[in-house]
């Protein structure tokens, strides 16, 4: 997929790096031009050097084909409003900015933009937001074989009964993060787009379990 990353300080040029190397196309934005050796003499991305909350310079660095944006920049304000203009102006799927004052990011999330405040942050947690493919561990106990993992199932579990992952994985979903709260899930709660599903599970049965989540739950009654 193509990504847009607004800011080439070392989180930027580290999230540009990886995400190519992981085969992604990225365009990286940032307003000084010395930023982006940062890079390294490897990088086969696109660099455009402006404001990265400015439309004309988001649609120079592909925002228009993008399906993410990540806004790293050291100005929480850049950083919000950018994220804005991509999620809002340009329709992007996945948004992550990053906020240095972490009293700012709850309410940030209210609006449906993910926020990882800098205290907070590591880049493995800004790829969990861009990139949904996959599973990733996000805690497991001493013996290594119960983990807790953030799992992407496909989007017709949307609209579903959270429980119904339960019911056809043998798993158990831990707590549901919408908007940026955690939720336990009752008998009652449907999953919703955007939420992030957080599962309890066997680490011996993570293949079963995305190879389930993969597909329609339709598929899996039939």
């Amino acid at each position: 997929m193509h990504v847009v990353i607004m800011g080439c300080g070392r989180v930027g040029s580290t999230l540009a790096v990886e995400l190519e190397a992981a085969g992604h196309s990225v365009s990286i934005i940032d307003q000084s031009r010395e930023a982006f050796r940062r890079l390294g003499p490897d990088f086969k991305g696109t660099t455009v050097s402006g404001v990265g909350f400015d439309r004309d310079i988001l649609r120079e660095a592909g925002i228009e084909r993008a399906q993410a944006f990540a806004a790293v920049s050291n100005g929480d304000n850049s950083n919000i409003l950018a994220a804005r203009v991509a999620r809002e102006l340009f329709s992007v799927e996945k948004v992550v900015a990053r906020i240095y004052d972490p009293g700012r990011a709850g309410i940030y999330q209210r609006l449906g933009i993910p926020t990882v405040a800098t205290v907070l942050w590591t880049t493995d947690q800004i790829l969990r937001n861009l990139i949904p493919e996959g599973t990733r561990s996000q805690w497991r106990d001493a013996s290594g074989k119960v983990v807790l993992s953030q799992m992407h199932p496909h989007s017709d579990w949307y609209g579903q009964a959270v429980l119904l992952i339960d019911e056809l994985t043998h798993a158990r979903v831990a707590f549901i993060t919408r908007l940026g709260v955690g939720v336990i899930p009752d008998e009652h709660m449907v999953l919703q787009q955007g939420d992030l599903i957080h599962v309890m599970l066997a680490e011996e049965d993570t293949a079963r379990i995305e190879a389930i989540l993969a597909q329609s739950p339709k598929s899996q009654r039939s």
